[in-house]
C-alpha cells in the first residue's frame, strides 16, 4: 500500500482505520509502520503521527541517482567477481524473459522482469548489502517506474521496451570488462532521468483521477 501510493502522498494515516482494514491489533501495526519509516516508505512526525512519503521530482531523482551509484558499482564488481555458472544462469533468465517482451505483456510484468534482472545482476557482485539497498530502492521507485513504462509504451509503442540494454551489460560482464559493464549500466539507468518530472506529474494525475 505504501509502495503503490495507495496512501496518497503526504497524507496522514489513520491507525485505527488501518488496523481494522488489515484485521490486526495496534501493536503489530505500529511495529510495521515504524519499520516502513526506517525503510523510507513512510514519515513519522512527532505529535502528529504517520504520513505517506512525498512524491516530488527531487526525491525521485535522489533515488534514481542512488540506484545508479549502487548498480554501476555492482556491475563493475560483477565483471570481476561473478562465477561463470552464475553468469550463465542470468543469461538463461534473460533469454527466457525475452519472450515476455511482447505488445500484450502488461507494464506491471515488464517492470517485474526488469527488477528481477537487476537484482540478480547485483547479486553477482557478491555484495549482499548492495542487494539489500537495491531491493529497498526498487520498492520506493516502483510506482514511478511503472508510470514511466506506461508513458513510454503509449508514446512509442510497446516494442520500444527491449532486453538489448541488459544483454549489453551482461556481455561486458562475461568479458570481465569492468569499465564497459559500469558504462553500459549507467547509460541504461540514466537514459530515463530527463523524464522524471513528467512521470511524477503523470503519477499525480493517475493517483487523483476521478
Amino acid at each position: 500500500m505504501a509502495a503503490s501510493y495507495e496512501f496518497k502522498p503526504d497524507a496522514r494515516l489513520n491507525e485505527g482505520e488501518l488496523a481494522k482494514r488489515l484485521d490486526t491489533s495496534r501493536t503489530p501495526l505500529r511495529e510495521a509502520l515504524n519499520r516502513l519509516v526506517a525503510e523510507g516508505f513512510l514519515i513519522f512526525r512527532s505529535g502528529q503521527g504517520f504520513f505517506c512519503r512525498s512524491l516530488t521530482p527531487g526525491e525521485i531523482m535522489d533515488l534514481y541517482e542512488a540506484r545508479a551509484a549502487i548498480e554501476c558499482e555492482a556491475a563493475r564488481l560483477a565483471a570481476i567477481r561473478a562465477k561463470p555458472a552464475d553468469i550463465r544462469a542470468l543469461e538463461m533468465f534473460l533469454i527466457e524473459s525475452r519472450a515476455d517482451y511482447q505488445p500484450e505483456t502488461s507494464p506491471v510484468e515488464l517492470v517485474r522482469l526488469d527488477e528481477e534482472f537487476h537484482l540478480r545482476l547485483t547479486a553477482l557482485s557478491g555484495n549482499a548489502e548492495m542487494s539489500r539497498m537495491l531491493e529497498n530502492m526498487n520498492g520506493r521507485i516502483h510506482y514511478v517506474r511503472l508510470i514511466d513504462l506506461k508513458t513510454l509504451c503509449e508514446r512509442n509503442g510497446p516494442d520500444i521496451v527491449t532486453t538489448e540494454p541488459h544483454r549489453r551489460i551482461l556481455e561486458a560482464i562475461k568479458r570481465q570488462d569492468s569499465d564497459a559493464a559500469q558504462k553500459e549500466m549507467r547509460n541504461h539507468i540514466e537514459r530515463r532521468l530527463e523524464s522524471i518530472t513528467e512521470n511524477v506529474r503523470n503519477a499525480f494525475a493517475q493517483l487523483y483521477a476521478p
